[in-house]
């Protein structure tokens, strides 16, 4: 079953990988604006003798399947191009880069399933203040954009009670983590809400279900009836939507990143885009992409395994 599985998401990924590529450099390939006039230096306007000359040098004017074959035959030998703004190797700028992203993804991933899931557990059994304050306190974190939880935790605890750095990404584990806990909390804060709430929702509905009330009736302590028959049954939900957040992250660090002034791929991408470096542009999306079909097939994997009347691939 398993292996099956992975064979049938392998073929997947495959085939999204390939369109998402086609997409991705085809969108890119007819952005308008012209790339070589990046490697141009002065206020001058370029002669045209020099934009040809680039223009040849970089392929520029190439045939759309000539240039996306180049591009991605490159790719499958591990040569994602040259960048013309850093006039680098395009691995060679994602690899300086991808730890930190990588780093803080993981970090607010972490903050997302135990806070969200505790918090909204805590919510759906407890009920009354716990569960007002938990929905008050989610509601709010949702309505508030990433960068102006940015802007407010770098002025708070960052700048006016100085209890963490508000730049940078750090050296070491134990620097990394105390650089990057502003950035997580930013980057998770509207993420850990909605998983808190949709916890707190399946909890809910299967306190009201009938195996629940039989288990109860028959005198099972209420830890084992949480556990076993509560929480068992309300991790489809949960493991799915936790699933979307973490992969929501990676969409959403460019934003910290920007505003922490961290060196990820994240940032890369904002001053690639407005620099129209394709090359790294292309990169960075299609990273993007094979993260996310990655997450999913692993979320299918916990769903199956935390309830196994979920089918693999499949819906409850």
């Amino acid at each position: 079953m398993i292996a099956r599985f992975v064979a049938r998401r392998t073929g997947s990924l495959a085939v999204t990988l390939l369109v998402a590529s086609i997409g991705i450099y085809g969108a890119l390939f007819l952005a308008p604006g012209d790339p070589a006039t990046l490697l141009v230096g002065g206020g001058k306007p370029p002669s045209p003798g020099v934009l040809a000359e680039i223009h040849r040098q970089y392929h520029l004017d190439d045939p759309f399947l000539q240039s996306y074959w180049r591009w991605l035959t490159g790719l499958l030998h591990g040569d994602a191009g040259q960048s013309l703004s850093y006039k680098d190797s395009v691995t060679r700028l994602l690899a300086e880069r991808i730890g930190n992203t990588a780093f803080l993804v993981a970090y607010a991933a972490v903050l997302i399933i135990v806070l969200g899931i505790t918090l909204g557990t805590l919510a759906g059994l407890r009920g009354g203040w716990v569960d007002h304050a938990v929905t008050a306190g989610a509601t709010t974190l949702m309505a508030v954009p990433t960068f102006v939880v940015s802007v407010l935790l770098i002025w708070w605890l960052a700048v006016r009670l100085a209890w963490f750095p508000a730049y940078g990404a750090g050296t070491g584990f134990t620097d990394r983590l105390t650089h990057l806990t502003l950035p997580a909390v930013a980057l998770a804060a509207s993420w850990l809400a909605y998983v808190s709430q949709v916890t707190r929702s399946a909890v809910r509905a299967e306190l009201a279900s009938e195996h629940v009330q039989t288990a109860r009736s028959r005198g099972l302590p209420e830890r084992l009836v949480v556990r076993r028959h509560i929480l068992r049954n309300a991790s489809g939900p949960i493991a799915s939507v936790s699933g979307v957040a973490v992969a929501g992250l990676i969409a959403g660090c460019a934003i910290v990143e920007q505003a922490f002034g961290l060196n990820g791929i994240g940032a890369l991408l904002i001053q690639s885009a407005a620099k129209q470096d394709l090359a790294v542009v292309q990169a960075v999306a299609l990273i993007t992409v094979v993260a996310f079909v990655v997450i999913n097939a692993t979320v299918d994997l916990v769903s199956a395994a935390l309830d196994p009347r979920v089918p693999l691939g499949g819906s409850r």
